[in-house]
């Protein structure tokens, strides 16, 4: 068994900048954990059935045109989840619109909570720290292109490596 996440990297110089951040608030899994827009959360999955993920994810990234995100201000989860997000201001819709092509076929599955796309910046902290990254990032804004989804494999450390990235293509064309 591997324990897969499907994910939208924040490119540079964004992913450090808010990976350290959280790293400020005392996060520990900024160490393991790229900054990232969730599009499937850990899974376990069959070592046999890692072909046939990769070629459903070649299937969605290619019907799938590059868009432009827009990370503004931060949101929270409380008081049912620990967590404190960036949120996205622009590219919401494309990421829904993604995750659902994701978490079809050989990858459906249903989720703890409604799907709701966010950059994690803080999680399992007490109140305070939670509360100073709300602050801290309150007039964050962070603007770029994705062009790509990544599927990334659990090792046995807790990091988080990169197995194969699917750039997405523009269908029109």
């Amino acid at each position: 068994m591997t324990t897969i996440g499907i994910l939208l990297d924040i490119p540079e110089p964004y992913g450090s900048e808010l990976r350290d951040r959280r790293a400020s608030y005392g996060d520990d899994q900024a160490e393991f954990v790229p900054t990232h827009v969730t599009l499937l959360p850990p899974t376990e999955v069959d070592d046999e059935v890692l072909p046939e993920i990769e070629e459903h994810l070649g299937k969605v990234a290619g019907a799938t045109s590059p868009f432009r995100m827009l990370l503004a201000g931060t949101g929270t989860f409380l008081p049912v989840s620990p967590v404190v997000f960036v949120q996205i201001s622009r590219g919401l819709a494309e990421c829904e619109a993604l995750e659902a092509k994701v978490r079809d076929g050989v990858l459906e599955r249903e989720l703890q909570f409604p799907y709701h796309p966010h950059v994690t910046v803080a999680h399992d902290l007490d109140e305070p720290s939670l509360e100073l990254a709300m602050r801290d990032l309150a007039d964050y804004q962070a603007e770029f292109d994705l062009d790509r989804l990544k599927l990334y494999e659990q090792c046995p450390e807790g990091n988080w490596r990169v197995l194969r990235e699917f750039a997405f293509e523009d269908p029109g064309d």
